[in-house]
Formats: structure tokens, C-alpha cells, sequence
């Protein structure tokens, strides 16, 4: 054991004062390799002190200073990418080309946020009435915070802390106690990249972290990706408490393939898409949807040798095709769900659970497994596993495969590969999901447009990063002004459409 994390305040590490600790596991080998603390509400508290106290000085910041802060941050993570990505595998267990893709995705949104000086302008009209001139502004709204999950310990806080830093506010991120080391690392860079002392803070802990974010007044908004119970539990906290809240749950996405579909760029695409990661991703594709059942077992005679042949190894191997889950307890409930999937009448065509990499037999690893004939009453299609795990979900017809993502409880992302443009154009237009692939397995949306599910995938009107994140972590004030010659004797008119 190397480490004890503590958390990152107003500019420095700070040692945790709770005593209580979480371990921190390296998933390839199953050893504990450093312990993180888990704060308490006091020490949130010197977090909120030290980002309130930076605030009126970074919000009154010039947008373009802030830009080139911004500026600066995203190459100073350029350089430290080999690092960032080494210690990001280390923790969570994805192998080290999937950890450079989490920095890189992570760091588009940096690129996004470095055009604050336009993101940020208002709207001006000229004469709206005798004399008046009707302008806006965006303005920051003061101490904000981010929750943020296990999965993408770079990605998600950079979509969420890159935008509201860049708009004036100053940041709070409490990430998840399996992977600690990202964030820590990301708040030092952010520090020598010029940022002020506060502005980016870190806070290591558990529930007891997240109650603290949810009752401190001081923290105006809240943005968090995680579980759909936890999501629903924070907006609905959250919002009672008068906090503006966007809050990303769970997912099953589904693939729908038409049986003009290119089978084999098919296949291709969800090995990717459902196993990479070890399918710990919100926005993999647990779900096929083959439309008839020569379209289904075309797709499983081709897919069932190539997942029995996916390329597992270590964590910081460069050529697996996927590496371990994050811990022993999440590893045994993916089996779980798996067993559950055959208790329900699904055919288990292909079995990871007895994977067993030689010389990492204590590692938290499990093979592709793919089960053939799911249903829409079954608990383990309802449900997200979050593992590496294809469900076949057979279709009669398109409009059977339309219905199967737009009735799940869950409205993340979607995909349809086919040929054909009108039934691609039909699908976009009837399909009752958030984000939406047409011959894209994971359409999860580039910097400059914006991220969110619908359903128990999103809860709150706000999108994260893009423009909608902007409107997210902005408030608007509206100003109506005149400034006639002779103010004593002028009547005001409220400018109308008269």
C-alpha cells in the first residue's frame, strides 16, 4: 500500500481528518494499493470556504483571461497524458488506450470550453421602445459542485468543471472513492495552468460527501452522472433546496439492425461497443435488437467465435481488447445478473464468468458473455448491468425493434445500422431516446453539441457541456435601460408591441 489521498483545497492537498478510509484496489492484480479518505461535512465546508472566497475574483475575471487559463490546462494535460492514463487504468481497470480516450474526450470539452469569450456574450437590441435599449448577460452563479462516477473519473469531471470554470464560477468535485488519483491529478494541473487558489477544489468521500453538497446553501449547482436511484435522489434533494440540478443515470442502450444492415461492420462495431471498457460504460451497448430471426442468427454465428476470442489482459496493456472491472463486488454482481438472465429462459451462448487471466488469478476479470433470446418482462433486460454483456432481443418487425428502446425505462442512447435512409429517418424521428446513432454504436455527441438521456436516464432540463452548459452553470439577467437628455421631465413608456 503506497498512498493515503486525502483531497485537494484551495489550492494544496489537504490529509483527511475523518479517519474513515475506503480502500482503493488495482482491479489487475485484486491487491488494495491505497486508501482514500472520506470527508465529513466540516471539511466539505473549508472545500465551499475556499471556493466562495476565490469567486468574485474569478468571476470578475475578463472571459478571455479566463480562456487563456483554459488555454493552458489543456496542454498541461496534453503533456501529462501517459501519466494521467497510467494512473487512471491502475484504478479502474481499463486498458490504457480506452484511459487515453477518457483524458481525450475529457479534454474536447476543454477545447469547447476555451471559446468562453463568444459562448458567454448576451443578447443586445437597439431602441426596443422611445430611448430603451434591452441587453442581457450571462452571469456565474457562485460555488458549484460535481459528482461524479467511477467510469470516467477524467472525462465526466473536465464535461462538467470545464464549462462552469470557464463561465466564472468556481468548482467543487466530489469523485468517486474507487478512483481517486484523476481528479487530484486534474486540480494540481488546473493550479499551474494559472488558475487562482479555490477555484478548483477536490473532495474525496461517500454519501456522507454527497448529503454535504446537497445541504450547504452556499453551493448553487449541482451536476452528477451515476445510478438512477442516486440521480433521482440528488435532483430531488437538490432541487427542494432551491439548487439547480442536472442529474445522469443509468442506461440499456439498444442496437437495432435491419436485416440490410452490413453484417459484418455490424459485428465489428458492437464488440467495441458492448465489450469494450469490460462494458462499464453508460453509453455501451448492452442490447441487439436483429430485426427477424435470420437477421438474429446470422448475427450470432458471426459474433459468438469473435467474443469467445476478445483479448483480455492487464490494465496497462496496450493490445487487450479489454481489461478487468473495478472491484470484486461489482465483477460478482455482473455473474449475478448473468445467472439471473438464464433463470429467466435466456440461451447463454457465450460464458465469461469463469475467465481466469494466468498470473493475475486474483484480478477482477470476466470474459465476454453473450445470451441470445431476452425479453422485455426479463429483470436482467430491464436492469443495467454494466459489464461485459450482450443481450439478443429479438424483433418480429421494425416497428417491434422501434418499441423496444422507446418503452424501457431507461432513454440514454440508441442505434440503428440499416442501408436504408428512410427507415434511418423514421427511427431518428419515432425513437423515444435521448441520443441517437445511425450506423454509430456510441453516439455520444462531440464537445460543441451536448450530452443527456431522457427518462430515468436524465433527470432536469439542462444538458451537460455545449451550449446547454453553458446555460447550465450561467444565470441571465436581462437589463432594460434609457438614458434620455432630460430625466426629470421624461415620461417612461414600457416599451409593447403597440
Amino acid at each position: 500500500m503506497s498512498a493515503t489521498f486525502g483531497h485537494f483545497i484551495n489550492g494544496e492537498h489537504v490529509a483527511g481528518e475523518s479517519g474513515r478510509l475506503h480502500d482503493v484496489f488495482n482491479p489487475t492484480t485484486g491487491e488494495v494499493q491505497a486508501k482514500v479518505s472520506l470527508a465529513t461535512q466540516s471539511e466539505m465546508s473549508k472545500a465551499v470556504d475556499a471556493a466562495e472566497k476565490a469567486f468574485p475574483a474569478w468571476s470578475a475575471m475578463n472571459p478571455q483571461r479566463r480562456a487563456r487559463v483554459m488555454f493552458k490546462f489543456k496542454e498541461l494535460v496534453e503533456k501529462d497524458m501517459d501519466n494521467l492514463a497510467k494512473l487512471l487504468s491502475s484504478e479502474h481497470g481499463k486498458i490504457l488506450p480506452d484511459s487515453r480516450g477518457d483524458v481525450q474526450r475529457g479534454l474536447e470539452v476543454i477545447e469547447f470550453a476555451c471559446g468562453i469569450p463568444h459562448l458567454q456574450k448576451g443578447e443586445y437590441t437597439e431602441s426596443a421602445g422611445p430611448d430603451i435599449d434591452v441587453y442581457s448577460m450571462r452571469q456565474p452563479l457562485g460555488v458549484c459542485a460535481g459528482i461524479t462516477p467511477f467510469n470516467f473519473p477524467a472525462m465526466i469531471p473536465m464535461w462538467m468543471f470545464g464549462v462552469a470554470i470557464a463561465c466564472g464560477n468556481t468548482f467543487i468535485v466530489k469523485p468517486s472513492e474507487k478512483d481517486p488519483s484523476v481528479p487530484l491529478r486534474l486540480a494540481e494541473l488546473m493550479m499551474e495552468a494559472g488558475a487562482p487558489a479555490g477555484v478548483l477544489n477536490v473532495v474525496n468521500g461517500d454519501k456522507d460527501a454527497v448529503d454535504a453538497i446537497i445541504d450547504e446553501p452556499r453551493i448553487k449547482a449541482i451536476s452528477f452522472v451515476g445510478s438512477s436511484d442516486i440521480a433521482q435522489y440528488i435532483y430531488s434533494n437538490g432541487a427542494a433546496k432551491g439548487k439547480r440540478v442536472q442529474a445522469f443515470g443509468g442506461a440499456k442502450n439498444h442496437m437495432v439492425i435491419l436485416p440490410d444492415a452490413d453484417m459484418e461492420n455490424v459485428v465489428n462495431q458492437i464488440l467495441g461497443s458492448a465489450y469494450g471498457s469490460a462494458g462499464e460504460r453508460c453509453m455501451a451497448t448492452p442490447v441487439a435488437v436483429p430485426v427477424g430471426d435470420d437477421t438474429a442468427d446470422k448475427l450470432i454465428s458471426m459474433l459468438k467465435p469473435k467474443v469467445e476470442s476478445l483479448r483480455i489482459g492487464p490494465s496497462l496493456s496496450e493490445d487487450s481488447d479489454l481489461g478487468p472491472l473495478v472491484s470484486a463486488a461489482h465483477r460478482d454482481r455482473v455473474a449475478s445478473y448473468i445467472q439471473m438472465a438464464i433463470d429467466e429462459g435466456q440461451e447463454l451462448v457465450v460464458d465469461g464468468r469463469d475467465f481466469s487471466l494466468q498470473g493475475y488469478e486474483n484480478g477482477f476479470f470476466m470474459g465476454g458473455t453473450l445470451l441470445d433470446h431476452a425479453k422485455p418482462e426479463h429483470k436482467s433486460y430491464q436492469d443495467e448491468i454494466f459489464g461485459p454483456v450482450l443481450q439478443i432481443a429479438r424483433a418480429k418487425n421494425f416497428e417491434e425493434a422501434t418499441a423496444l428502446p422507446s418503452q424501457h425505462q431507461y432513454g440514454n442512447g440508441v442505434a440503428i445500422f440499416t442501408r436504408s435512409g428512410a427507415a434511418a429517418r423514421d427511427f431518428v424521428a419515432k425513437v423515444n431516446v435521448g441520443m441517437v446513432g445511425v450506423n454509430v454504436p456510441i453516439p455520444v455527441p462531440v464537445s460543441y453539441h451536448t450530452f443527456g438521456g431522457w427518462k430515468r436516464s436524465g433527470f432536469g432540463d439542462t444538458n451537460q457541456y455545449g451550449t446547454e452548459g453553458v446555460k447550465f452553470w450561467t444565470k441571465i439577467k436581462t437589463v432594460t435601460q434609457r438614458w434620455p437628455d432630460d430625466i426629470q421631465g421624461s415620461e417612461f413608456v414600457i416599451p409593447t408591441m403597440g
